[in-house]
């Protein structure tokens, strides 16, 4: 296993993340444990949950399972979402982050909480409000690390300039939404976490399961998976070559010997910026399964070949600007 330092800070987090989202919902406390133990035993030491999963369910079968064990581990939390039907039982003010992160402590049975995300974007309370409460947070001990996830580029770095110039904690991740199918976070994203030394903690690398080899070309729904339940399956998201990338991604399995769900994570985290990659399962064969990208090396040729495939098409200003170095260079010496 490879442990990566999560942004600008000391910690280090395994390439591989346990996401507990299905624990509490369609996997049971014996196959959590068993699923836990799996991830320990290969190195696994970054566990991913929300308090919203599973109606906070998650948070509390974990907070059971771990025991002693959670001393060596990082776990992360999120808070955002409506957790009561109050008008105040969701979003970002001061008031749900206090209450959010006092009610996951319990649930998780923990003194602290290494790395916190604020699960959403409010466009309804200040940056300000929310960056204060976190670096309360932070300085009482009850937080180590604070995180944003689905943020926008320009979000995240002017909440980065607010820490920087009020002296609170900075962001040290973005949890954001990446696979071979869904890119974007290429465009604008990526270039902004390498520039602010912001990591990249990646969801749905497997996007929801298109990418595991259950599904053929032209599939969005299959019996018996999270597609049919009608949850998790981020296909409005995939990109218009969906249906090419998965069938590149099974021949290049095929060709190596590899299941299409470890190719297809063993891309994601070799990419520039990610510091993790958050893989749900619901059963102990599907962790395992991915479990096998840890140690399978891509050849040059495979990977070029789920590159362009799976390429994002140039967009304005990018598409406009590429080549300006060439054109430069070509005008040194011949005048203006």
């Amino acid at each position: 296993m490879k442990y990566n330092r999560l942004g600008a800070s000391g910690l280090k987090v395994s390439e591989l993340c346990l996401g507990t989202m299905t624990f509490g919902q369609s996997t049971d406390h014996a196959e959590a444990t068993s699923i836990l133990d799996a991830a320990l035993a290969c190195g696994v030491n970054f566990l991913d949950t929300a308090n919203s999963y599973a109606e906070a369910r998650s948070e509390s079968m974990l907070g059971e399972i771990l025991g002693a064990r959670r001393q060596e581990l990082v776990v992360a939390t999120k808070f955002f979402n409506p957790m009561g039907p109050g008008v105040n039982d969701s979003g970002m003010s001061r008031r749900h982050i206090l209450q959010s992160v006092e009610a996951s402590l319990g649930r998780l049975r923990t003194d602290w909480i290494d790395l916190i995300y604020i699960h959403h974007v409010d466009e309804e309370t200040p940056l300000e409000e929310m960056l204060a409460a976190l670096d309360d947070l932070v300085w009482q001990g009850k937080v180590r690390y604070i995180a944003c996830s689905n943020y926008e580029a320009w979000r995240m770095t002017a909440a980065l300039g607010l820490s920087a110039r009020y002296g609170w904690q900075r962001f040290q991740a973005n949890q954001l939404q990446y696979s071979l199918v869904v890119r974007d976070i290429e465009e604008e994203l990526v270039p902004a976490c390498l520039a602010q030394d912001v990591g990249v903690v990646t969801w749905a690398p497997l996007a929801g399961g298109f990418l595991t080899g259950k599904y053929r070309a032209g599939q969005r729904s299959l019996e018996g998976t999270r597609s049919a339940d009608g949850w998790a399956f981020p296909s409005v998201y995939f990109a218009a070559q969906a249906d090419q990338v998965l069938e590149a991604l099974c021949d290049v399995a095929a060709s190596t010997g590899a299941t299409p769900a470890r190719v297809a994570l063993r891309w994601v985290m070799s990419q520039p910026a990610v510091a993790s990659c958050v893989v749900g399962c619901r059963t102990l064969g599907q962790f395992e399964d991915s479990a096998g990208a840890v140690d399978l090396d891509l050849d040059a040729e495979s990977r070029a070949r789920l590159d362009e495939i799976s390429r994002l098409r140039s967009r304005y200003p990018k598409s406009m600007e590429a080549g300006m170095r060439e054109r430069r260079a070509a005008a040194v010496g011949h005048g203006a």
